[in-house]
Parts: structure tokens; C-alpha cells; sequence
């Protein structure tokens, strides 16, 4: 039996979507108990998001796994009253609903400090609790643009683009998850108790965004400079790039470090842009980074992907495939760390179905924790819940769910 760092935790999830319930599933996968809140017949949108087949899509069945599932109106008082219940058995609240929605419904962090004084309130909106724009709306796609980081991804010459996933949502999310796992860990060593200004936890979705931009905001302050879209280039780092092989395919080099680009350079036949004096550093290298992009397209043109990459690998040159998710479940590396764990689930056919999973990280040993479970059915642990924490009768829980 695994034991994991957050067993004997217990958080009750209020979040929709993916921001909230990313936090969750990371506190999950350590081991805490995650009791999910979710409204009654339809539950969280996320069931529905690329729902190719079934009732339950594989995007709610991977962000809420390792989690109960409950149904509860929060629009009515009884809903309300029983979230006031099951906080005082917790240890942590998470939501994500727009600022002020649970100070509307009697659920603010003062009433639920009232429940548990040792209650975690974990928050995330797109803006933050406070500030002029808190009450404004917004998903992960605003909040990549307002955090900086739409502006910079795409080629120079055309609109920004979108990464392919959402990633503010997950980055904000890893976030609260840390400022969680930060106040309990707080609270654990704590000889009086702590304030609860200080448990609570307020993730904005922009601000999540803006961290992970580098020196994008001191680069500005401090020279004026405006950084632009460079494609599959990173801006000043060179060469770095996806290249073209002759099967089709590309590849990732990164040959931006001093040692590594003399030896790239030999490696693709060109030992005179290995001793050019203007290439020895990276400033050098990205003022000249078209002319060595073009000198590696040439080579790589002349090899299918396997081999160029045999090649580089055996000089120690860093470099990879693009994957598909058809290459990720093949791979041995993934496989010899648990990476793509299998679970029967309903796609919609006669039949469950074996689908692979991404493993838990970080890795604690050497091969990822065991996912326990794949995101709940809806309202699947509600009885259990409610019978087991707050001593409801069948018949008071019925009551709960009658439209």
C-alpha cells in the first residue's frame, strides 16, 4: 500500500472547469481526499468538453481523478447549509467561482473561518480577490493574453496564437495547489493559531501567467525592449528550433550552449561556423540565428528523423522528436516510469475500454504513484459523503436531490 505525503488531508472542492479542479487533482494524486461539489444532472461543464463518446469526457476523467464526486445545489440554503457541515470536517476549501459569489451565498471565508478556524480557503479567479478588474469575468484564454505570453507565441508575421492546451488554467492551478500544500505546512508547525488572513490562499489566472514570463516585464523596464513573436525560435537564444527531416517529420535541437554549439556544428559538417569568431557566444549566435537555422535545415533535409536524431544523440547534442499522443504511448521512457497508466473506462460503446492516463508529478521514488481512480461518475459518492461525515439519513439525502 503507497503512502502518500497528503493522507489524512481532506478538501472539498467547489471548482468547475479546469483551474480549481487541476489543484484538486494534484492534491489528490499525494493522497488527499478530495470530495468534489458538483450541481445536480448536469455536474461540472468539463463532463461535456470533447466528448466524443459516452456520458463522462476523458478531459473530466483525467483533471478529476483521485476525487468524490457529490452533488449539491448550492443555489439553495439546505445545499449551502450541508457545505457548512462538511467544512467542519475539512481541512481545505477550493474554489473557483467569480469574487464574491461565495460571500453572496453565506459561504465567504469569514463564515467558513466561523465553521473551522483551521480551514485552508484556497482561491482562484482571473484576476484575483482584489483590485479594480476582481469582479470581471475571464477564462484561461484572457488571462494568457493579459499575463503576456498570447503576444509571444507564433510566427512574427501573423496574429498571436494559442498554445494547444490551457495553460493558464493548469499553471494556476499547479499554484494553488502549492499555496495549499504552503498553509498547511504553515498551520502543522504553527503553536497558536494562525490567522485567517494567512489561510487564505488567492490564485489569480493573469498573475499565474506573469510569473512564468521570464524577464519579460525587467527586460522592458530596464532597456526598452519589446519582445516579439519568434516562431519556433526562443527570443535570443539561438540555435534553437524545430528543423525538417526528409520522412516528413521535425525535430527539436537545442544547440544554444558554448561547448554544445562546437560540437553541433562538427556534427552537421560545419566546422567553419563552429570556429567563426562571430558565433562563439549566444549573442553572436542570434544575431546570425538565419543563417545557422538555414546551415541545420540543410543537414537535417538529408536525414529521416531516426537517424539525425541517433546522430546528435550519440554526439550529445540535445534533441527530441515532436511527439503525438501515438508516440507518448509508445514510448519506453514513459512506460519504465508508469507515465500511461490504464484504467477500463465507458467511451460510449458496448464495452468498457482500456485508455491509458498521464501519470502523477512529480515522481516520489522511482516510477510515478498508482492513479487510484479515473474522474467520478456524477453524484457517484454522495451517499457515502453525506452518510459517512454528517449522519444523514437516506431519506434526508433524497430530500437534498429533489428538484
Amino acid at each position: 500500500m503507497d503512502i502518500r505525503p497528503l493522507d489524512g488531508v481532506r478538501v472539498l472542492e467547489l471548482g468547475n472547469y479546469i483551474a480549481a479542479p487541476t489543484a484538486g487533482r494534484i492534491l489528490g494524486d499525494f493522497g488527499a481526499e478530495v470530495i468534489k461539489v458538483e450541481r445536480p444532472q448536469t455536474g461540472d461543464e468539463l463532463r461535456r468538453w470533447r466528448l466524443y463518446g459516452g456520458d463522462t469526457s476523458m478531459l473530466y476523467r483525467t483533471v478529476n481523478r483521485n476525487k468524490k464526486s457529490i452533488t449539491l445545489d448550492l443555489r439553495t440554503e439546505a445545499g449551502r447549509a450541508v457545505v457548512l457541515r462538511l467544512i467542519r470536517h475539512c481541512d481545505v476549501l477550493l474554489e473557483n467561482f467569480r469574487p464574491g459569489m461565495l460571500e453572496k451565498w453565506g459561504l465567504g471565508p469569514e463564515a467558513l473561518d466561523e465553521a473551522n478556524p483551521d480551514l485552508v480557503v484556497t482561491r482562484i479567479s482571473a484576476y484575483g480577490q482584489t483590485g479594480p478588474m476582481a469582479r470581471r469575468p475571464g477564462f484561461a484564454a484572457v488571462a494568457e493574453a493579459v499575463g503576456g505570453l498570447r503576444e509571444l507565441v507564433g510566427d512574427p508575421d501573423r496574429p498571436p496564437v494559442r498554445v494547444g492546451v490551457s495553460i493558464g488554467d493548469s499553471i494556476a492551478g499547479i499554484y494553488a495547489a502549492f499555496g495549499t500544500v504552503m498553509a498547511l505546512f504553515q498551520r502543522g508547525r504553527a503553536s497558536e493559531p494562525i490567522p485567517l488572513s494567512q489561510r487564505v490562499i488567492d490564485v489569480a489566472l493573469n498573475e499565474s501567467i506573469l510569473s512564468v514570463m521570464e524577464s519579460l516585464v525587467p527586460d522592458y523596464l530596464a532597456y526598452g525592449i519589446r519582445r516579439e513573436r519568434v516562431g519556433g525560435r526562443m527570443e535570443g537564444i539561438a540555435p534553437s528550433n524545430a528543423y525538417p527531416c526528409n520522412d516528413g517529420t521535425s525535430i527539436i535541437i537545442g544547440g544554444n550552449g558554448d561547448a554544445i554549439f562546437r560540437r553541433y556544428m562538427q556534427v552537421i559538417e560545419r566546422p567553419d561556423l563552429a570556429d567563426d569568431p562571430e558565433l562563439q557566444d549566444n549573442a553572436g549566435r542570434w544575431r546570425h540565428r538565419d543563417r545557422l537555422d538555414a546551415a541545420i535545415a540543410e543537414w537535417t533535409r538529408q536525414h529521416s528523423r531516426d537517424e539525425a536524431l541517433k546522430i546528435l544523440e550519440d554526439a550529445a547534442i540535445p534533441c527530441g522528436p515532436i511527439y503525438t499522443a501515438a508516440d507518448i504511448v509508445a514510448d519506453s521512457q514513459y512506460r519504465a516510469r508508469n507515465m500511461i497508466q490504464p484504467f477500463a473506462v465507458d467511451v460510449g460503446e458496448p464495452e468498457p475500454k482500456q485508455v491509458g492516463f498521464p501519470g502523477i508529478v512529480p515522481v516520489i521514488g522511482d516510477r510515478s504513484l498508482p492513479i487510484r481512480t479515473v474522474g467520478p461518475d456524477l453524484g457517484e459518492h454522495t451517499r457515502e459523503v453525506l452518510s459517512g461525515l454528517l449522519g444523514m439519513s437516506d431519506a434526508e439525502i433524497d430530500a437534498l436531490e429533489m428538484p
